[in-house]
């Protein structure tokens, strides 16, 4: 039996990767400008967002899609599997959960919710693995077991240029984040191990950083070969390739994926953020 797969927008898709993946449908966030909202699909102007974000002196903030858009992707898809941003995060694991509810109240009930218990690269690289497993044609239950085992041991991390976001948002004090900025510290964060946030490092300056992520591969105790890595990043290609080049030389990843942020990841990320996953 065939199965889709559906992701909502934090999960950075191109048409061509969705196409690989045989990606139904991406589900779009809202993105909040102080009164302004913007759909983060396929209609989005991301530079002119990106211009507009910056500009923006008042709070920003995104919102879940509803569970009736869920639903709506779970329909057309007939048998799925639905990856989400980390539910620490976010209701969109708990809106695709009512819309897989509302859709099998239609008669539509072999639909599958995951928790990514991430974000942007760990999304794609979830939603890699799973495609994977459905190719080998394995049992259903046992795909769901391997996908939950796998993104259990996944790894996180993301490094920001610009803070303004978080400090609009209210998670970082104004004072703080011109310090780190002043001091030329990289902040490097990511997942806890649960899909909340914690800080990791504070190295100083991009190669420190670079040298720190590298670390975090080989402390990690993960077996690299025939495994992906994935690396997103918002208007920053030459920090991505610096970090795949790292990865590549120093570990057998099989692939090493760059991938641009889509609308809902930038507004957190900002100009040039990335955020690694392996």
């Amino acid at each position: 039996m065939e199965h889709k797969i559906i992701v909502d927008s934090c999960c950075d898709m191109t048409p061509e990767l969705a196409k690989r993946l045989d990606v139904t449908s991406v589900v779009p966030m809202t993105m909040i400008l102080g009164d302004k909202e913007y759909v983060d699909d396929e209609n989005l102007n991301l530079p002119e967002f990106l211009a507009e974000m910056s500009a923006c002196k008042t709070r920003v903030s995104s919102a879940a899609p509803p569970p009736h858009a869920f639903m709506d992707a779970i329909e057309s898809a007939i048998n799925s599997f639905v990856v989400t941003i980390s539910s620490q995060l976010s209701a969109s694991f708990e809106n695709a959960q009512l819309g897989k509810k509302f859709a099998s109240e239609k008669g539509i009930a072999n639909t599958h919710i995951i928790d990514s218990k991430s974000a942007s690269a760990g999304e794609v690289l979830v939603a890699l693995k799973l495609r994977e497993l459905l190719t080998q044609g394995l049992p259903t239950d046992q795909i769901i077991s391997l996908t939950n085992g796998f993104i259990d041991n996944m790894k996180t991390y993301f490094v920001l240029e610009r803070y303004e976001n978080l400090i609009k948002n209210g998670r970082l004090s104004k004072v703080k984040g011109k310090i780190v900025q002043l001091m030329n510290v990289k902040l490097i964060m990511g997942s806890d191990g649960n899909g909340a946030i914690a800080l990791h490092a504070k190295p100083r300056g991009t190669d420190q950083m670079i040298e720190k992520l590298v670390s975090f591969v080989k402390g990690s105790n993960k077996e690299t070969a025939g495994e992906r890595a994935v690396i997103c990043h918002n208007n920053n290609m030459p920090l991505a390739k610096q970090i795949s080049n790292a990865f590549t030389t120093h570990f057998d990843f099989k692939e090493v994926l760059i991938v641009p942020m889509r609308g809902a990841i930038s507004l957190y990320a900002d100009n040039k953020g990335i955020v690694v996953a392996f």
